[in-house]
């Protein structure tokens, strides 16, 4: 049962296979991300349920690297991966890419203070019959038509897309990696996002993901 260390931030959902830029100021969460990186733990990136304690207020950056601001618990079901140090500023500030890799449910509590670590769950999904299978290729291809639409009105957009979606890597990608990487070209609200982060099944996620898609 591996142990992840807890990076809450309110309204963030991330996906296996994507990468998340991370800025690292509080104290706490410095000395979180140096351990990570010593020792290869896990670190989540995760959405939250409530506030725990309030942030104290700062009036300037000194002030806010000096103190540690709100702690939040964060949802049952979140992803994880392996942080990559990019840069660490003179003032101490740590710049990173976490290497978002694999979902996992939340176990027992091993550490709360100064920040949250515990035994987590790998967060499988169920395997696809061979018809989701078929059927998950053509959800992802209805997707990026609909994603082509949305974006026809900007053209600086549509030809973003156009490039992702032209890509020997995009058009050789399985249903289930779609179903997660997909989230790296559109933005839900959070709690939809969330919502298909607990999704067990690739056909869950590409089905609702064009449902709400075709709402717009």
């Amino acid at each position: 049962m591996p142990k992840i260390c807890i990076f809450p931030i309110p309204g963030c959902v991330t996906f296996p296979g994507t990468i998340f830029p991370l800025h690292v100021f509080e104290p706490r969460y410095r000395e979180m991300i140096q351990h990570c990186l010593d020792t290869g733990t896990p670190v989540a990136i995760c959405h939250t349920r409530k506030e725990l304690s309030a942030a104290k207020p700062t009036n300037d950056l000194k002030e806010a690297l000096s103190s540690n601001q709100a702690t939040y618990q964060p949802f049952d079901v979140f992803s994880a991966g392996r942080c990559q140090l990019v840069e660490t500023l003179d003032d101490g500030r740590m710049v990173l890419n976490v290497h978002i890799e694999q979902r996992y449910k939340l176990g027992k509590s091993v550490q709360m203070l100064p920040y949250q670590v515990y035994d987590c769950f790998p967060f499988l999904d169920h395997h696809p019959t061979p018809a989701e299978e078929v059927d998950n290729l053509l959800l992802k291809e209805k997707i990026l038509h609909r994603l082509e639409a949305l974006a026809h009105a900007d053209p600086q957009s549509r030809e973003a897309l156009r490039q992702v979606m032209d890509s020997a890597e995009w058009q050789q990608m399985g249903g289930t990696e779609f179903s997660f990487r997909l989230f790296s070209l559109i933005q839900f609200a959070p709690e939809l996002l969330q919502q298909i982060l607990e999704m067990d099944s690739a056909h869950q996620r590409l089905s609702k993901t064009l449902e709400w898609l075709n709402l717009n």
